[in-house]
Parts: C-alpha cells; structure tokens; sequence
C-alpha cells in the first residue's frame, strides 16, 4: 500500500523539476537532458572512485542488464494498440459517418488550441502531470475510494428514485 502511495509522489517531484528547469530557468529539455546525464555520470565516477579505494566490489554490471523478450513485446504492443487507437478514431471522425465524434474530436482540438496560445506547452505538460498523479492517489487511497463509491452509490439511489 505504501509503495502505490509512493509512486504518484515520486512522479509529481520529478515533473515538478522538469517544469522548474524547463519553465522558470526557460531552459530546453535537452539542456534538463544533458544536465542530469552529467550529475549522473559524476556521481558514478565519485562512487566508482570510493568504492575502488575501499577496496567494495560492485555486484551488478550495468552492461549485462536486459528486458526480458516478453516484456519488450508488451512495450510495443501497449504503444501499438495507442497508436491504432488514435489513428482508427481520428479516421472515423475524418470520414464524417459519426458526427458526435467529429463534434467531439474538433471541440477537444479547438480547446487545446487555445490552451496552446495562452499557456506555454510546459504549464499544459505539468497540469496534466498533476492531475495524472492526483487520479493516481485516489486509486491508491482507501479513503478516497470509499468515499467516490459511496457517492457512486448515492447517485445511482437518487437516479432510481426518479424512475
């Protein structure tokens, strides 16, 4: 339970990193890129450095990782399905056969849109983040869900209710 709890946390303190130096330093992301391949590669040498002068041997060579055959198939086939996804929706919208989609699909492009002229890519990027992380924490949380599902269930009552 804690380390579910963990991850959206840990995700919110990297973006909000990655929106500090991209956004308030108006740095690029490959200059974030480069700058924590840097720290990165000084802290191993420092920590290769001591170990070697206290004589520890290191346990895990780095150059003999490898992902399994199963999941590099999994990778792809989650990043296939999303793609296809995309693309067979974007087409029906495209063909005109449903126009409730194509409403939808122009409403959301028109709405990202004008977020896009008011807020920089970045902010967008980050909110997104953040809400991604809050829906994260109420999966994780008992007390959030108890709560959604008795409202859930109260809802479904009242709707009954006026049937």
């Amino acid at each position: 339970m804690r380390n579910e709890i963990g991850k959206p946390l840990i995700v919110l303190i990297c973006g909000s990193l990655v929106y500090y130096h991209c956004a308030y330093r108006n740095s690029s992301l490959l200059s974030l890129l480069s700058d924590v391949l840097i720290v990165l590669l000084c802290s191993l040498a420092i920590l290769g450095l001591l170990f070697r002068q206290l004589n520890i041997s290191v346990p895990v060579d780095p150059l003999e990782w490898q992902i399994s055959q199963d999941t590099a198939n999994s990778i792809v086939a989650c990043l296939a399905n999303t793609v296809g996804a995309t693309e067979s929706v974007l087409r029906v919208a495209a063909t005109g056969h449903d126009k409730r989609l194509f409403v939808k699909v122009i409403v959301c492009l028109y709405i990202l849109s004008a977020l896009g002229r008011l807020l920089s890519g970045v902010t967008v990027a980050y909110v997104g983040l953040c809400l991604f992380c809050l829906y994260m924490f109420a999966e994780c949380s008992p007390s959030v869900s108890t709560c959604i599902a008795r409202f859930l269930r109260r809802s479904g009552a009242a709707e009954q209710d006026n049937m």
